[in-house]
This record gives C-alpha cells, sequence and structure tokens, in this order.
C-alpha cells in the first residue's frame, strides 16, 4: 500500500546562530515512513530534531536534500492533507471556543451555519458540550487541548501532526487526554505522526515508536513494533508485563542518546 507520508534521506542544514558563515545540520539522512492508519510516536533526546522533522512533513520546512511524499505524490509547499497541534496554544483569545473550532471551516469558506452545527457536533464528541460560549481564559488546561483536537479534526485531515500536545498537563489530566485521543483516532483511523519526549506516553498510544539519536546530525537508531492488544487504557496498560519488557527495550537503545543529548546542553 501506499504510505500515507515519507520522509526519505531528509537532512536539514541551518545556518550556525552564532556564526553565519558556519553550517548546523539538525536531521541528517533520515528516512521515516507512515503506514495508511498507523499510529507513529517519535522519541529522542531534547534537541534532536523532533519538530524539524514534523515541520518537513507539514511542508512549512524545505528539507535541505531528500525528498516528502503525501499519499504517493511530492510535497510541494504546505501539506494539505494535514492536520498540526502544536505544543504550545494555538487557540486563539478572541474567539469563543465555537468559534475557535469552526475557523479552519470559515477560512475554507464553509457556510457559517453548516460550520456551528459540525462544530457543535465536535463539541459534543471531545466531551465540551455547552461550553461553547467560553473563552480559552475561562478553560482548563485539559478543556483547552480538547478544543485544540476538535480543531484540528473537524477538518477531517488524512494525517495527524502532533507536537508534545499533552506535555504541559498534569498526570491525571494527561492521561484522559491520551484516552480520549486514541478513541477518536480508532473511529477513524487517520495516520499519526507523535513527537513526545515520554517514552511511556509513546509506547501506550502507538504501533510504532521511531528513536532519534541526539544531535547534531541526528538520524533514527531503532523502530520498534507495539504489539500491545487494542483497545487501551494507557494507565492501565502500563502494568502489564509486556509494557515493562518494550520499555526496558526501548530505553536501553535511548539511554545513552538521552545522556548525550544532556552532556551537550551542560555545554552550551
Amino acid at each position: 500500500m501506499t504510505p500515507a507520508l515519507a520522509l526519505e534521506s531528509v537532512s536539514c542544514t541551518f545556518l550556525s546562530r552564532d556564526d553565519p558563515s558556519q553550517r548546523y545540520t539538525a536531521v541528517g539522512d533520515t528516512t521515516l515512513v507512515i503506514g495508511e492508519g498507523e499510529f507513529v510516536s517519535v522519541v529522542g533526546p531534547t534537541g534532536c530534531g523532533k519538530t524539524t522533522l514534523l515541520n518537513v512533513a507539514a511542508g512549512l520546512l524545505e528539507p535541505s536534500s531528500g525528498t516528502v511524499t503525501v499519499l504517493g505524490q511530492p510535497l510541494g509547499g504546505i501539506n494539505t492533507h494535514a492536520g498540526y497541534m502544536f505544543q504550545t496554544e494555538a487557540l486563539m483569545p478572541w474567539r469563543n471556543t465555537i468559534e475557535n473550532v469552526v475557523a479552519g471551516l470559515e477560512f475554507r469558506g464553509v457556510a457559517r451555519a453548516e460550520a456551528l452545527e459540525r462544530g457543535d457536533a465536535w463539541l459534543k464528541r471531545v466531551g465540551l458540550s455547552g461550553f461553547g460560549k467560553r473563552y480559552p481564559h475561562q478553560l482548563s488546561g485539559g478543556m483547552r487541548k480538547r478544543v485544540a483536537l476538535a480543531q484540528m479534526l473537524i477538518l477531517n485531515p488524512q494525517i495527524l501532526l502532533m507536537d508534545e500536545p499533552f506535555s504541559a498537563l498534569d498526570v491525571q489530566t494527561r492521561q484522559l487526554m491520551e484516552n480520549e485521543l486514541l478513541e477518536l483516532w480508532s473511529a477513524d483511523r487517520k495516520s499519526v505522526v507523535f513527537i513526545t519526549h515520554d517514552l511511556e506516553e509513546a509506547i501506550s498510544l502507538s504501533d510504532r515508536v521511531v528513536v532519534l539519536s541526539a544531535g547534531p546530525v541526528s538520524h533514527p537508531i531503532g523502530d520498534y513494533a507495539i504489539d500491545l492488544p487494542r483497545p487501551r487504557d494507557v494507565a492501565e496498560i502500563r502494568l502489564t508485563p509486556r509494557f515493562i519488557e518494550i520499555h526496558t527495550k526501548i530505553w536501553r537503545a535511548m539511554k545513552e542518546e538521552v545522556l548525550k543529548g544532556y552532556a551537550r546542553q551542560q555545554r552550551q
């Protein structure tokens, strides 16, 4: 089958901030293929280029070398088949909940009455029925994440690009949001690229976990199939012997790279 997303031998090189005459390669010769309906998490040390790869997949950043294809076609410009959920909140503070959710539909020219009807349906799906008139500052962190999910999914993207979307939440709210995401994903099995620092989160959610090396010139050093049964409860699945076995295996591959990344940060 044609993959939903394929990054082939991608490298991303930038001018050094400290010395413009020098170049810095964040990601080097990286291949990442996401199958149709596949949930793939990418983990690695801080500063290893995870978000860089996500921006390449979104068409926000053109790679220095390599190719990107979406549904078998070369990517030129913005990836219109993808939705992007950022680490930091992207809600518009002057718009209330329903207006934030339907913003993308309105930008695409959907009639307001239809947009609001679809927006109400999505608020129900993410558990926010009755909160349509609230503004972002009137919502909890978890509720704002639900709004962001609805804002992305209402556009029916075929690929979901998610950059540590739950990292700022407390543990309990984070697990609720992870289960919410899995429930929504299981309904129509979008292809997902999920960026996270949290190995437990990656294993709990994913079909595959890809591990990146420490930068510079970061690249994949491991690709692990996650054979845990679905449907999953992210809290309960972490207590199973198979989860612990998978976690131990991946952490052994990650640990040295995490220490390298930490040491590099200390030198800066």
